[in-house]
Protein backbone atom coordinates (compact mmCIF):
# COMPACT_ATOMS: atom_id res chain seq x y z
CA UNK A 1 0.00 0.00 0.00
CA UNK A 2 2.95 2.32 0.59
CA UNK A 3 3.72 2.49 -3.14
CA UNK A 4 0.23 3.80 -4.00
CA UNK A 5 0.00 7.45 -4.97
CA UNK A 6 -2.72 9.81 -3.82
CA UNK A 7 -4.86 9.19 -6.93
CA UNK A 8 -4.89 5.41 -6.35
CA UNK A 9 -5.67 5.78 -2.67
CA UNK A 10 -8.61 8.04 -3.56
CA UNK A 11 -9.82 5.48 -6.12
CA UNK A 12 -9.70 2.69 -3.51
CA UNK A 13 -11.57 4.89 -1.07
CA UNK A 14 -14.31 5.47 -3.67
CA UNK A 15 -14.50 1.70 -4.24
CA UNK A 16 -14.77 1.22 -0.44
CA UNK A 17 -11.66 -1.01 -0.51
CA UNK A 18 -9.31 -0.62 2.44
CA UNK A 19 -6.37 -2.63 1.16
CA UNK A 20 -5.26 -4.41 -1.99
CA UNK A 21 -4.37 -8.11 -1.88
CA UNK A 22 -0.84 -9.55 -2.42
CA UNK A 23 -1.53 -10.36 -6.08
CA UNK A 24 -2.68 -6.81 -6.74
CA UNK A 25 0.30 -5.38 -4.87
CA UNK A 26 2.81 -7.45 -6.87
CA UNK A 27 1.08 -6.59 -10.14
CA UNK A 28 1.04 -2.91 -9.22
CA UNK A 29 4.80 -2.95 -8.69
CA UNK A 30 5.48 -4.88 -11.90
CA UNK A 31 3.38 -2.55 -14.08
CA UNK A 32 4.84 0.55 -12.41
CA UNK A 33 8.33 -0.70 -13.36
CA UNK A 34 7.28 -0.02 -17.00
CA UNK A 35 7.97 -3.53 -18.31
CA UNK A 36 5.49 -5.85 -19.98
CA UNK A 37 3.57 -8.08 -17.56
CA UNK A 38 1.82 -11.44 -17.84
CA UNK A 39 -0.53 -11.97 -14.90
CA UNK A 40 -1.82 -15.49 -14.25
CA UNK A 41 -4.49 -15.51 -11.57
CA UNK A 42 -7.80 -17.33 -10.93
CA UNK A 43 -11.19 -15.90 -11.84
CA UNK A 44 -12.51 -13.79 -8.97
CA UNK A 45 -9.09 -12.83 -7.59
CA UNK A 46 -9.27 -9.13 -8.50
CA UNK A 47 -7.26 -8.87 -11.74
CA UNK A 48 -9.28 -5.85 -12.95
CA UNK A 49 -8.17 -3.68 -10.05
CA UNK A 50 -4.64 -5.09 -10.34
CA UNK A 51 -4.11 -3.48 -13.75
CA UNK A 52 -6.41 -0.46 -13.43
CA UNK A 53 -4.64 1.08 -10.43
CA UNK A 54 -1.11 1.32 -11.90
CA UNK A 55 -2.41 2.38 -15.32
CA UNK A 56 -4.47 5.09 -13.62
CA UNK A 57 -1.29 6.57 -12.15
CA UNK A 58 0.25 6.67 -15.64
CA UNK A 59 -2.54 8.71 -17.24
CA UNK A 60 -1.74 12.24 -18.39
CA UNK A 61 -4.49 14.81 -17.70
CA UNK A 62 -3.13 17.07 -20.47
CA UNK A 63 -3.46 14.35 -23.11
CA UNK A 64 -6.76 14.60 -24.98
CA UNK A 65 -6.37 11.33 -26.94
CA UNK A 66 -6.88 7.64 -26.09
CA UNK A 67 -4.06 6.56 -23.77
CA UNK A 68 -5.12 3.08 -22.60
CA UNK A 69 -6.83 0.31 -24.55
CA UNK A 70 -8.29 -2.67 -22.67
CA UNK A 71 -9.50 -5.63 -24.74
CA UNK A 72 -11.94 -8.04 -23.09
CA UNK A 73 -13.38 -11.19 -24.71
CA UNK A 74 -17.01 -10.65 -23.62
CA UNK A 75 -19.16 -7.54 -23.54
CA UNK A 76 -20.23 -8.25 -19.95
CA UNK A 77 -16.60 -8.26 -18.86
CA UNK A 78 -15.91 -5.05 -20.81
CA UNK A 79 -18.90 -3.38 -19.13
CA UNK A 80 -17.77 -4.64 -15.75
CA UNK A 81 -14.29 -3.11 -16.19
CA UNK A 82 -15.91 0.16 -17.27
CA UNK A 83 -18.12 0.10 -14.17
CA UNK A 84 -15.13 -0.40 -11.85
CA UNK A 85 -13.27 2.47 -13.51
CA UNK A 86 -16.29 4.76 -13.23
CA UNK A 87 -16.70 3.87 -9.55
CA UNK A 88 -13.11 5.00 -8.98
CA UNK A 89 -14.29 8.56 -9.84
CA UNK A 90 -10.94 9.56 -11.33
CA UNK A 91 -12.11 12.43 -13.53
CA UNK A 92 -10.78 10.66 -16.62
CA UNK A 93 -13.21 9.81 -19.40
CA UNK A 94 -13.85 6.14 -20.17
CA UNK A 95 -15.82 4.56 -23.03
CA UNK A 96 -16.91 0.99 -23.66
CA UNK A 97 -17.47 -0.45 -27.16
CA UNK A 98 -18.97 -3.86 -27.88
CA UNK A 99 -21.18 -5.74 -30.31
CA UNK A 100 -24.89 -5.22 -29.76
CA UNK A 101 -24.34 -1.58 -28.75
CA UNK A 102 -25.21 1.26 -31.14
CA UNK A 103 -22.17 1.83 -33.40
CA UNK A 104 -23.41 5.36 -34.11
CA UNK A 105 -23.48 6.21 -30.40
CA UNK A 106 -19.97 4.83 -29.99
CA UNK A 107 -18.63 6.84 -32.94
CA UNK A 108 -20.15 10.01 -31.47
CA UNK A 109 -18.58 9.25 -28.08
CA UNK A 110 -15.17 8.68 -29.68
CA UNK A 111 -15.23 12.12 -31.31
CA UNK A 112 -14.23 13.31 -27.84
CA UNK A 113 -11.68 10.55 -27.15
CA UNK A 114 -11.65 8.91 -23.71
CA UNK A 115 -8.41 8.45 -21.77
CA UNK A 116 -9.38 4.79 -21.32
CA UNK A 117 -11.06 2.79 -24.09
CA UNK A 118 -12.48 -0.64 -23.24
CA UNK A 119 -13.97 -3.03 -25.74
CA UNK A 120 -14.34 -6.42 -27.32
CA UNK A 121 -11.83 -7.29 -30.07
CA UNK A 122 -14.44 -7.44 -32.83
CA UNK A 123 -15.90 -4.01 -32.13
CA UNK A 124 -12.55 -2.27 -31.51
CA UNK A 125 -11.20 -3.70 -34.79
CA UNK A 126 -14.33 -2.35 -36.51
CA UNK A 127 -13.72 1.15 -35.10
CA UNK A 128 -10.07 1.12 -36.18
CA UNK A 129 -11.13 0.22 -39.73
CA UNK A 130 -13.67 3.06 -39.66
CA UNK A 131 -11.12 5.54 -38.30
CA UNK A 132 -13.31 6.30 -35.28
CA UNK A 133 -10.24 7.10 -33.17
CA UNK A 134 -6.48 7.38 -33.60
CA UNK A 135 -4.83 4.15 -32.35
CA UNK A 136 -1.32 5.59 -32.61
CA UNK A 137 -1.90 7.66 -29.43
CA UNK A 138 -2.34 4.53 -27.26
CA UNK A 139 0.58 3.98 -24.87
CA UNK A 140 -0.74 1.07 -22.79
CA UNK A 141 -2.66 -2.01 -23.88
CA UNK A 142 -4.27 -4.68 -21.67
CA UNK A 143 -5.30 -8.07 -23.06
CA UNK A 144 -7.67 -9.19 -20.32
CA UNK A 145 -8.76 -12.85 -20.00
CA UNK A 146 -6.49 -13.51 -22.99
CA UNK A 147 -6.93 -17.30 -22.85
CA UNK A 148 -10.71 -16.85 -23.09
CA UNK A 149 -10.27 -14.47 -26.05
CA UNK A 150 -8.25 -17.14 -27.88
CA UNK A 151 -10.84 -19.78 -26.98
CA UNK A 152 -13.58 -17.61 -28.50
CA UNK A 153 -11.62 -17.18 -31.72
CA UNK A 154 -10.57 -13.52 -31.46
CA UNK A 155 -6.97 -14.13 -32.54
CA UNK A 156 -7.41 -12.48 -35.96
CA UNK A 157 -9.05 -9.32 -34.53
CA UNK A 158 -6.51 -8.97 -31.71
CA UNK A 159 -3.63 -9.33 -34.18
CA UNK A 160 -5.20 -6.71 -36.45
CA UNK A 161 -5.64 -4.27 -33.55
CA UNK A 162 -2.16 -4.74 -32.09
CA UNK A 163 -0.53 -4.17 -35.48
CA UNK A 164 -2.16 -0.71 -35.55
CA UNK A 165 -0.86 0.28 -32.09
CA UNK A 166 2.39 1.93 -33.17
CA UNK A 167 2.99 3.94 -30.00
CA UNK A 168 2.52 1.30 -27.29
CA UNK A 169 5.08 1.50 -24.48
CA UNK A 170 3.72 -1.26 -22.24
CA UNK A 171 1.61 -4.38 -22.60
CA UNK A 172 -0.25 -6.31 -19.88
CA UNK A 173 -1.75 -9.75 -20.48
CA UNK A 174 -4.00 -11.46 -17.94
CA UNK A 175 -5.15 -15.07 -17.95
CA UNK A 176 -6.88 -17.52 -15.61
CA UNK A 177 -4.87 -20.41 -17.07
CA UNK A 178 -1.18 -20.89 -17.82
CA UNK A 179 -0.04 -20.99 -21.45
CA UNK A 180 2.74 -23.02 -23.03
CA UNK A 181 3.78 -19.99 -25.07
CA UNK A 182 2.60 -16.45 -25.67
CA UNK A 183 1.52 -15.88 -29.29
CA UNK A 184 3.97 -13.63 -31.13
CA UNK A 185 1.21 -11.27 -32.32
CA UNK A 186 0.79 -9.95 -28.76
CA UNK A 187 4.24 -8.33 -29.14
CA UNK A 188 4.96 -8.80 -25.43
CA UNK A 189 8.63 -8.03 -24.85
CA UNK A 190 10.34 -10.16 -22.19
CA UNK A 191 7.33 -9.91 -19.84
CA UNK A 192 7.54 -10.38 -16.10
CA UNK A 193 5.35 -13.39 -15.28
CA UNK A 194 3.30 -13.26 -12.09
CA UNK A 195 1.75 -16.67 -11.43
CA UNK A 196 -0.89 -16.88 -8.70
CA UNK A 197 -2.75 -19.87 -10.13
CA UNK A 198 -1.08 -22.62 -8.11
CA UNK A 199 -0.78 -20.88 -4.75
CA UNK A 200 -1.80 -23.23 -1.96
CA UNK A 201 -3.52 -20.46 -0.01
CA UNK A 202 -5.86 -19.86 -2.93
CA UNK A 203 -6.97 -23.47 -3.17
CA UNK A 204 -10.65 -23.52 -2.26
CA UNK A 205 -12.55 -26.51 -0.93
CA UNK A 206 -14.79 -27.85 -3.65
CA UNK A 207 -17.06 -30.79 -2.98
CA UNK A 208 -18.14 -32.82 -6.01
CA UNK A 209 -21.45 -34.69 -5.96
CA UNK A 210 -23.71 -36.27 -8.58
CA UNK A 211 -27.29 -37.33 -9.21
CA UNK A 212 -28.40 -40.03 -11.65
CA UNK A 213 -31.40 -39.71 -13.96
CA UNK A 214 -33.65 -42.57 -14.90
CA UNK A 215 -33.16 -42.89 -18.66
CA UNK A 216 -31.62 -40.23 -20.90
CA UNK A 217 -33.81 -37.24 -20.01
CA UNK A 218 -32.34 -35.32 -17.08
CA UNK A 219 -35.13 -32.77 -16.60
CA UNK A 220 -36.99 -34.59 -13.85
CA UNK A 221 -33.93 -35.23 -11.69
CA UNK A 222 -32.72 -31.68 -12.35
CA UNK A 223 -35.96 -30.18 -11.00
CA UNK A 224 -35.79 -32.47 -7.97
CA UNK A 225 -32.19 -31.40 -7.37
CA UNK A 226 -33.20 -27.73 -7.43
CA UNK A 227 -35.96 -28.47 -4.93
CA UNK A 228 -33.44 -30.37 -2.79
CA UNK A 229 -30.98 -27.45 -2.78
CA UNK A 230 -33.68 -24.88 -2.00
CA UNK A 231 -33.17 -21.14 -2.39
CA UNK A 232 -29.37 -21.02 -2.45
CA UNK A 233 -27.64 -19.14 -5.32
CA UNK A 234 -26.78 -21.61 -8.09
CA UNK A 235 -25.57 -21.71 -11.69
CA UNK A 236 -26.68 -24.55 -13.96
CA UNK A 237 -24.40 -25.07 -16.97
CA UNK A 238 -25.50 -26.51 -20.29
CA UNK A 239 -23.52 -26.98 -23.50
CA UNK A 240 -25.96 -25.37 -25.94
CA UNK A 241 -28.23 -22.33 -26.04
CA UNK A 242 -31.29 -24.29 -27.15
CA UNK A 243 -30.90 -26.59 -24.14
CA UNK A 244 -30.96 -23.56 -21.81
CA UNK A 245 -34.19 -22.35 -23.45
CA UNK A 246 -35.77 -25.81 -23.33
CA UNK A 247 -34.99 -26.24 -19.61
CA UNK A 248 -36.24 -22.72 -18.93
CA UNK A 249 -39.59 -23.42 -20.60
CA UNK A 250 -39.99 -26.53 -18.45
CA UNK A 251 -39.14 -24.62 -15.24
CA UNK A 252 -41.66 -21.90 -16.13
CA UNK A 253 -44.35 -24.57 -16.39
CA UNK A 254 -43.27 -25.89 -12.98
CA UNK A 255 -43.35 -22.39 -11.43
CA UNK A 256 -39.63 -22.25 -10.57
CA UNK A 257 -38.17 -18.72 -10.47
CA UNK A 258 -35.03 -18.56 -12.61
CA UNK A 259 -33.42 -16.82 -15.55
CA UNK A 260 -31.34 -17.70 -18.62
CA UNK A 261 -28.02 -16.32 -19.81
CA UNK A 262 -26.41 -17.14 -23.17
CA UNK A 263 -24.94 -15.56 -26.29
CA UNK A 264 -28.12 -15.86 -28.32
CA UNK A 265 -29.92 -13.33 -26.13
CA UNK A 266 -30.04 -9.57 -26.72
CA UNK A 267 -27.57 -7.55 -24.67
CA UNK A 268 -30.30 -5.90 -22.56
CA UNK A 269 -31.82 -9.31 -21.81
CA UNK A 270 -28.48 -10.62 -20.60
CA UNK A 271 -27.86 -7.52 -18.48
CA UNK A 272 -31.31 -7.86 -16.90
CA UNK A 273 -30.76 -11.55 -16.13
CA UNK A 274 -27.47 -10.78 -14.38
CA UNK A 275 -28.73 -7.86 -12.34
CA UNK A 276 -31.79 -9.83 -11.16
CA UNK A 277 -29.47 -12.64 -10.16
CA UNK A 278 -27.23 -10.20 -8.27
CA UNK A 279 -30.13 -8.55 -6.46
CA UNK A 280 -31.69 -11.83 -5.35
CA UNK A 281 -34.86 -11.74 -7.48
CA UNK A 282 -33.97 -15.23 -8.59
CA UNK A 283 -31.38 -17.70 -7.34
CA UNK A 284 -31.01 -19.95 -10.37
CA UNK A 285 -29.30 -18.96 -13.61
CA UNK A 286 -29.24 -21.46 -16.47
CA UNK A 287 -26.29 -20.63 -18.66
CA UNK A 288 -23.76 -21.72 -21.22
CA UNK A 289 -20.01 -21.45 -20.56
CA UNK A 290 -20.38 -17.73 -21.24
CA UNK A 291 -20.91 -17.30 -17.48
CA UNK A 292 -18.05 -19.55 -16.40
CA UNK A 293 -15.62 -16.67 -15.93
CA UNK A 294 -15.06 -12.95 -15.97
CA UNK A 295 -18.55 -11.86 -14.93
CA UNK A 296 -19.47 -9.79 -11.91
CA UNK A 297 -21.79 -12.22 -10.16
CA UNK A 298 -22.00 -12.95 -6.44
CA UNK A 299 -20.64 -15.94 -4.59
CA UNK A 300 -22.42 -19.05 -5.85
CA UNK A 301 -23.20 -21.82 -3.39
CA UNK A 302 -23.84 -24.50 -6.00
CA UNK A 303 -22.70 -25.17 -9.55
CA UNK A 304 -24.76 -27.72 -11.48
CA UNK A 305 -23.38 -29.41 -14.59
CA UNK A 306 -26.59 -30.30 -16.42
CA UNK A 307 -24.32 -31.19 -19.32
CA UNK A 308 -20.72 -32.14 -18.73
CA UNK A 309 -18.25 -30.11 -20.79
CA UNK A 310 -15.99 -31.87 -23.30
CA UNK A 311 -12.79 -30.39 -21.86
CA UNK A 312 -11.31 -30.38 -18.36
CA UNK A 313 -10.49 -26.67 -18.61
CA UNK A 314 -14.17 -25.75 -18.99
CA UNK A 315 -15.03 -28.03 -16.05
CA UNK A 316 -12.48 -26.22 -13.85
CA UNK A 317 -13.73 -22.76 -14.84
CA UNK A 318 -17.36 -23.67 -14.21
CA UNK A 319 -16.52 -25.01 -10.77
CA UNK A 320 -14.50 -21.87 -10.09
CA UNK A 321 -17.73 -19.87 -9.95
CA UNK A 322 -18.53 -21.43 -6.57
CA UNK A 323 -15.32 -22.21 -4.64
CA UNK A 324 -13.71 -18.81 -5.09
CA UNK A 325 -10.98 -17.13 -3.08
CA UNK A 326 -10.95 -19.24 0.10
CA UNK A 327 -14.69 -20.01 -0.10
CA UNK A 328 -16.15 -23.49 -0.04
CA UNK A 329 -18.57 -24.70 -2.68
CA UNK A 330 -20.35 -27.71 -4.11
CA UNK A 331 -20.62 -28.81 -7.74
CA UNK A 332 -23.27 -31.31 -8.83
CA UNK A 333 -23.06 -33.47 -11.95
CA UNK A 334 -26.39 -34.47 -13.49
CA UNK A 335 -25.77 -37.85 -15.13
CA UNK A 336 -28.03 -39.74 -17.55
CA UNK A 337 -28.64 -43.38 -16.72
CA UNK A 338 -25.90 -44.83 -18.96
CA UNK A 339 -23.66 -41.74 -19.04
CA UNK A 340 -20.03 -42.42 -18.13
CA UNK A 341 -18.00 -40.18 -15.85
CA UNK A 342 -15.31 -38.26 -17.81
CA UNK A 343 -11.69 -39.06 -17.03
CA UNK A 344 -10.99 -35.50 -15.90
CA UNK A 345 -13.49 -35.74 -13.00
CA UNK A 346 -11.32 -36.56 -9.98
CA UNK A 347 -11.84 -39.44 -7.54
CA UNK A 348 -14.93 -41.27 -6.40
CA UNK A 349 -18.02 -39.08 -6.40
CA UNK A 350 -20.91 -39.56 -4.00
CA UNK A 351 -24.29 -39.92 -5.73
CA UNK A 352 -27.11 -38.21 -3.79
CA UNK A 353 -30.45 -40.00 -3.61
CA UNK A 354 -33.27 -37.50 -4.13
CA UNK A 355 -36.83 -37.91 -2.94
CA UNK A 356 -39.31 -38.56 -5.76
CA UNK A 357 -41.57 -35.66 -4.73
CA UNK A 358 -40.41 -32.47 -3.09
CA UNK A 359 -41.95 -29.01 -2.66
CA UNK A 360 -40.71 -26.29 -5.03
CA UNK A 361 -38.26 -23.75 -3.60
CA UNK A 362 -39.92 -20.79 -1.94
CA UNK A 363 -40.16 -17.64 -4.05
CA UNK A 364 -37.17 -15.30 -3.53
CA UNK A 365 -37.81 -12.55 -1.00
CA UNK A 366 -36.88 -9.88 -3.56
CA UNK A 367 -38.59 -8.89 -6.79
CA UNK A 368 -37.36 -6.38 -9.40
CA UNK A 369 -39.22 -3.30 -10.57
CA UNK A 370 -38.40 -1.74 -13.95
CA UNK A 371 -38.35 2.07 -14.24
CA UNK A 372 -38.37 3.61 -17.72
CA UNK A 373 -35.89 6.40 -16.91
CA UNK A 374 -32.14 6.31 -16.37
CA UNK A 375 -28.88 8.25 -16.35
CA UNK A 376 -29.61 9.99 -19.66
CA UNK A 377 -32.81 11.31 -18.02
CA UNK A 378 -30.71 12.65 -15.10
CA UNK A 379 -32.13 9.97 -12.76
CA UNK A 380 -29.76 8.57 -10.12
CA UNK A 381 -29.92 6.20 -7.15
CA UNK A 382 -30.58 9.04 -4.70
CA UNK A 383 -33.71 10.05 -6.64
CA UNK A 384 -35.00 6.48 -6.58
CA UNK A 385 -34.26 5.91 -2.89
CA UNK A 386 -36.04 9.16 -1.99
CA UNK A 387 -39.07 8.25 -4.08
CA UNK A 388 -39.40 4.75 -2.65
CA UNK A 389 -38.80 5.68 0.97
CA UNK A 390 -40.85 8.88 1.07
CA UNK A 391 -43.66 8.30 -1.42
CA UNK A 392 -44.02 4.51 -1.20
CA UNK A 393 -43.38 4.53 2.57
CA UNK A 394 -40.84 1.69 2.41
CA UNK A 395 -38.41 0.98 5.22
CA UNK A 396 -34.71 0.89 4.27
CA UNK A 397 -34.54 -2.88 4.69
CA UNK A 398 -37.45 -3.27 2.24
CA UNK A 399 -35.41 -1.70 -0.56
CA UNK A 400 -32.63 -3.77 -2.15
CA UNK A 401 -30.04 -3.23 -4.87
CA UNK A 402 -30.63 -0.45 -7.40
CA UNK A 403 -29.09 -0.50 -10.89
CA UNK A 404 -29.38 2.69 -12.96
CA UNK A 405 -28.62 2.22 -16.67
CA UNK A 406 -28.63 4.82 -19.45
CA UNK A 407 -32.37 4.73 -20.19
CA UNK A 408 -33.79 2.55 -17.42
CA UNK A 409 -33.37 1.52 -13.81
CA UNK A 410 -34.04 -1.71 -11.91
CA UNK A 411 -34.98 -1.71 -8.24
CA UNK A 412 -35.13 -4.72 -5.93
CA UNK A 413 -38.06 -4.52 -3.50
CA UNK A 414 -39.24 -7.09 -0.99
CA UNK A 415 -41.76 -9.28 -2.80
CA UNK A 416 -44.36 -8.71 -0.11
CA UNK A 417 -44.27 -4.93 -0.78
CA UNK A 418 -44.38 -4.92 -4.60
CA UNK A 419 -48.15 -4.40 -4.96
CA UNK A 420 -48.10 -1.61 -2.38
CA UNK A 421 -45.27 0.19 -4.20
CA UNK A 422 -46.97 -0.04 -7.59
CA UNK A 423 -50.20 1.26 -6.08
CA UNK A 424 -48.65 4.18 -4.17
CA UNK A 425 -46.36 5.34 -7.00
CA UNK A 426 -48.77 4.94 -9.94
CA UNK A 427 -49.32 8.72 -10.32
CA UNK A 428 -45.87 9.91 -9.24
CA UNK A 429 -43.23 11.71 -11.31
CA UNK A 430 -39.46 11.43 -11.38
CA UNK A 431 -37.38 14.37 -12.64
CA UNK A 432 -40.61 15.98 -13.84
CA UNK A 433 -41.68 13.03 -15.99
CA UNK A 434 -44.52 10.61 -15.22
CA UNK A 435 -43.08 7.54 -13.62
CA UNK A 436 -43.18 4.53 -15.92
CA UNK A 437 -42.86 1.45 -13.72
CA UNK A 438 -43.72 -2.25 -13.87
CA UNK A 439 -42.53 -5.60 -12.57
CA UNK A 440 -39.47 -6.55 -14.57
CA UNK A 441 -39.97 -9.50 -16.91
Amino acid sequence: MQQLQKISKAALHNLKIKAINPMQEDTFGAIKSKQDVMLLSPTGSGKTLAFLLPLLESLDRNNTKVQVLILAPARELALQIEQVFKQMRTGFKVNCCYGGHSIKTEINNLQHPPAVLIGTPGRIADHIRRGSFNPSSIRFVVLDEFDKALELGFQKEMKEIINELKGVKQRVLTSATAMDEIPAFTQLNNPEELNFIDEADNTPKLELKAVRAEGKDKLDVFVRLICHLGNAPMLAFVNHRDAADRISNHLKQQGVEHDVFHGGMKQEERERALLKFRNGSHHLLITTDLASRGLDIPEIQYVIHYHLPSKEEAFVHRNGRTARMHADGTAYLVMAEEEAMPEFVPGDIVFDELESEMPLPELPEWQTLYIGSGKKDKVNKVDIVGLFLKKAKLQKDELGLIDVLDHSAFVAVRRSKIKKVLQMLRNEKIKGKKLKMEISK
